[in-house]
């Protein structure tokens, strides 16, 4: 068994050896997936799924990587990465590329494989789904979760129904029956119904099972003709149901150690018209046994119970089976290798077959057992005889008719037992293949390249089993043009292929050979003789041309008409040959030249001829068949080839008959030569084979010489080259050594230079901080003394004020006593008005005065004001505030302005001139006080100014 682990690897080959799968497993590959990360761990695979061709798979892990694998071509690419795990999937829709992956968020989306790209993205489910079904058209999928099932149109990938259920009846399965337009709906209370795709009508209801033996359905799985369902749970029974009558026909009990079914799977076969017999079952142990539904007959097993299987599928064609391992890993089992024991002719068997009368029966009665042997046939009454007839007729319908039965006893069933794959129905078509590849068509691509590798594959296979058959093939150089359409026909059925193609080699080729390895002038005379007596002119006209029978007619016959028809034209032409007398075919010969008459006679050239003979041309081959008849009824019976021809002779049994219908002694000639020339050349070609092993080793040493020579030249280069390099290296180092010695003195004189400034900064800064402390000591010694002489003056003032008040006081008393000395003298007429003037004069005065205490007082108070601003700012520019002191004062009114001196007496006059004389000379000092305090406050004010910035440093 060979393994291929995917790794980190996005495409690459599935196996690196051929494939030799054991009988005793069928393992071809065994895939898994493993990471390399730092932490290597599994990729567990969940979900796998075929194409419609069953070559190609796909499988998605529980990351969502996805991963297709071409079983035919050997390759595997990852196709996309969803970044979530996949709960189901779906490859055969109509567009080949695509595919659906349902995912863990509910969602269903369709990716192309080539593209990698996504297509679209489906919405509407709730939860997960667990399975889709494609329609066979693979125009619409049905996508189903435990809650709902949704019809989708994949042509524009819209939602087209959807199935609504109550809570508490879940969803079981939806799926459409294969090849019809019915989908069938399986629900967890065991009901199923039928319902038309297109409209939705209910087609019909199957009835509950016999209480007996009911069991809930868990699996289904159903015929590809969609005949038969089969339907498992938690159980050992199988129940299988005919659809068409609508009941259920079968119980097969499996072994005692099958405790539950998990998936159920018809396998596939080519020979079976649709109506599978064989049935695979997956149960709780995780080992899938498949058994015969008719015989009850246990055929092969997958999976043991240490490497169980966790889920199955089947490819359409029947060859493959894909099983995601409970490990997570992925198997591929060969059909083939599994069946190649059972499909060995067995001895008679004994049938068990009991099928359900029209009256109702226990399910005692449709009980049976698989066994792994015989299966004994239990007793039954004429009655049960004549209801397996009538059930017989309604299961199978025309299937069982007349015209499927085979002559000597072989019916359909018959062959349904012995035909389980391909190669091994007669013992002897399976030794014509096991001798392998005829040599004679070991480069038959280069003959006929034909595109298609399969196509290709089994024209060789049919080529060589005839060769193998008889060796006159093996030289027979019209073979491949005889055999393709049959193998193109065919392809999918080799066994058939050979037979037909052998069928017509023995009864329609009569005569082919006898004058091998020459065309058979003798039926090419038959077919002249025929046309000379229905068409004279035509025949003339070739004679004319230097045209024989071996160009208009020997064309005709080796390719069987392939050339000349279209595929629907030559099944056509062929049922009706496989129909009569071998003489048919010589007749349609002559029939298709003579409905081709017309254009015929217009051809004037040899190259023109041999191309209408060797391509298609505007014929109706329905025109052509009934010519044929009127020949084959018309026709003397001296030149009718049916008197030259023997009759239809089927192939023999067991053995195929001997051909040699042919010049054995040219034949075997041609052989000997052929393989004399085969050994001369395989002499030759070992001869040469060896010289050029000769030349090769030579030529392989003359350059291992020359690589060496050249590796030695450039290794002394290289190190003379790095002499080089470290003489430059050793230089620049030197270099760079003495920058670096400069550097270094360019950096001791800088941080020489750097300590001394920074040591004289050092030093400043000391001696700014001390004078910054002695100007803060100065400042506050003139701010100190400034409220000292503040207090000073103000007091001085203050003191001065006083006297002047007291002197005024004085003199105002001194006035009024000098005024009542003057009253006693005064007459007593000027005595009143005398009185009058001295009271208006003495209240001049005391206007007078009163004026000039408020004036000083103003200007005692602007002063110190001033002065005290100067004290705070010492540093503000002085403003020229005393300038006009002089101004301010003449603004004031004096005394004398305020007296009329004309109305004074002298002696008043002079005493009041007196008092203004002394109040003037007292103001002068006063204000020359202030002004010698406010130059010393403006003096101490410039010299701080001149240093503003020391007590910041």
């Amino acid at each position: 068994m060979q393994s291929t682990d995917l790794g980190n690897k996005e495409s690459g080959k599935i196996w690196h050896r051929k494939p030799s799968p054991a009988t005793r497993d069928g393992i071809i590959v065994n895939i898994i997936h493993n990471t390399s990360d730092y932490h290597p761990k599994v990729l567990r695979f969940l979900n796998v799924a075929f194409d419609g061709t069953g070559d190609c798979l796909i499988a998605g892990d529980h990351q969502g990587n996805i991963y297709v694998f071409d079983l035919y071509g050997n390759r595997f690419n990852l196709v996309q990465r969803t970044a979530q795990a996949c709960t189901a999937l779906a490859f055969n829709l109509r567009r080949k590329s695509e595919f659906l992956v349902a995912l863990a968020d509910y969602s269903v989306k369709c990716f192309d494989t080539v593209t990698k790209e996504l297509v679209s993205w489906m919405r509407g489910h709730e939860s997960s789904v667990f399975s889709i079904s494609v329609h066979a058209s693979g125009k619409y999928a049905i996508t189903t979760s435990s809650d709902t099932a949704q019809l989708w149109d994949l042509d524009t990938f819209q939602r087209k129904r959807k199935l609504n259920i109550l809570q508490s009846v879940g969803i079981q399965k939806v799926f459409f029956l294969p090849l019809s337009n019915t989908i069938l709906s399986c629900f967890k209370d065991n009901s199923i119904f039928a319902w038309e795709c297109d409209t939705l009508f209910c087609k019909y209801q199957l009835p509950a099972p016999p209480e007996s033996s009911s069991i809930l359905y868990k699996v289904f799985a159903v015929t590809r003709d969609g005949r038969i369902l089969a339907a498992g749970g938690k159980s050992n029974h199988l129940h299988l149901w005919c659809l068409e009558a609508r009941q259920l026909f079968r119980i097969i009990q499996m072994p005692t150690k099958v405790r539950a079914i998990r998936h159920l799977e018809f396998l596939p076969d080519s020979f079976d018209a649709g109506s599978n017999q064989v049935l695979g079952v997956l149960s709780q142990d995780g080992i899938m046994r498949f058994i015969n539904i008719q015989t009850c007959k246990l055929l092969f097993e997958i999976g043991s119970l240490d490497e169980g299987i966790s889920s199955s599928a089947i490819s359409p064609h029947g060859r493959y089976i894909a099983s995601i391992m409970e490990n997570g890993s992925l198997n591929i089992y060969s059909v083939q290798a599994l069946t190649q024991e059972i499909n060995k002719p067995p001895p008679p068997l004994v049938k068990v077959i009991e099928d359900l009368p029209k009256n109702k029966l226990s399910s005692s009665d449709l009980k049976r057992k698989v066994t792994s042997g015989r299966v004994q046939q239990p007793a039954k009454s004429r009655e049960s005889k004549i209801q397996t007839r009538i059930l017989k007729q309604d299961l199978t319908g025309d299937f069982e008719s007349k015209k499927n039965e085979l002559p000597d006893g072989l019916n359909k069933k018959r062959l349904q037992i012995l035909l389980k794959g391909y190669g091994e129905y007669p013992t002897k078509y399976s030794s014509l293949i096991d001798k392998g590849t005829h040599v004679a068509f070991l480069n038959l691509q280069k003959k006929y390249p034909i595109k298609s590798r399969k196509l290709l594959r089994v024209l060789q296979r049919t080529l060589s089993a005839l060769a193998h058959w008889s060796v006159i093939f093996s030289d027979t150089p019209y073979l491949p043009l005889l055999a393709f359409p049959f193998v193109k026909l065919f392809q999918n059925n080799q066994l058939i292929c050979f037979e037909v193609i052998a069928t017509l080699i023995i009864n329609w080729c009569q005569h082919w050979f006898e004058y091998f390895p020459n065309p058979p002038i003798n039926i090419l005379s038959m077919i002249e003789n025929v046309l000379a007596f229905h068409d004279k002119e035509l025949l003339q006209h070739f004679i004319d041309h230097d045209i024989t029978s071996q160009l208009y007619a020997w064309p005709l016959l080796e390719t069987v008409f392939s050339e000349v028809l279209t595929r629907e034209e030559w099944l056509k032409l062929f049922d009706n040959i496989f129909s009569n007398h071998p003489s048919f075919l010589l007749m349609t010969v002559v029939a298709y030249n003579m409905c081709s008459r017309a254009p015929l006679l217009n051809c004037n050239l040899k190259d023109d001829f041999e191309f209408f003979f060797h391509h298609r041309n505007n014929l109706d081959i329905n025109v052509v068949i009934r010519q044929v008849y009127h020949l084959m009824e018309t026709t003397p019976t001296d030149i009718h080839p049916d008197s030259m021809l023997n009759v239809f002779v089927a192939l023999t049994k067991g053995q195929y008959p001997v051909f040699n219908q042919y010049p054995k002694f040219i034949v075997d000639y041609q052989t000997q030569e052929q393989e004399r020339i085969r050994n001369d050349e395989l002499d030759y070609l070992r001869e040469r084979q060896t010289v050029e092993d000769m030349q090769a080793k030579v030529d392989q040493q003359r350059v291992e010489d020359e690589a060496w020579y050249q590796k030695q030249e450039l290794l002394r280069q290289a190190e003379e080259t790095r002499r080089e390099m470290l003489l430059q290296e050793e230089e620049k180092m030197i270099q760079q050594r003495q920058r670096l010695a400069a550097v270094k003195r360019q950096l001791k004189v800088k941080e020489m230079h750097l300590q001394d400034a920074a040591r004289r900064r050092f030093l400043k800064l000391q001696q700014d901080q001390r004078e910054m402390e002695l100007r803060r000591l100065d400042d506050e010694i003139g701010r100190k003394n400034l409220t000292e002489n503040q207090e000073a003056v103000a007091k001085e003032m203050r003191a001065d004020a006083d006297a002047y008040r007291r002197k005024v006081d004085l003199e105002e008393h001194m006035f009024h006593k000098l005024i009542e000395a003057g009253e006693t003298q005064s007459q007593k007429t000027q005595k009143w008005k005398e009185a009058e003037g001295k009271e208006l004069r003495l209240r001049s005065a005391k206007k007078a005065s009163a004026l000039s205490d408020a004036s000083r007082k103003w200007f005692l108070k602007q002063e110190i004001n001033a002065a005290v601003e100067h004290a705070e700012n010492p540093c503000h520019k002085e403003e020229p505030r005393f300038q006009n002191e002089q101004e301010d004062l003449s603004c004031l009114p004096r005394t004398s302005q305020l007296n009329d001196s004309s109305e004074m007496d002298p002696s008043t006059q002079i005493s009041l001139n007196r008092r203004a004389v002394e109040w003037d000379t007292t103001g002068q000092n006063l204000i020359e006080k202030v002004r010698n305090l406010r130059q010393r406050l403006t003096a101490r004010a410039r010299h701080r100014c001149q240093t503003p910035h020391l007590l910041a440093a």
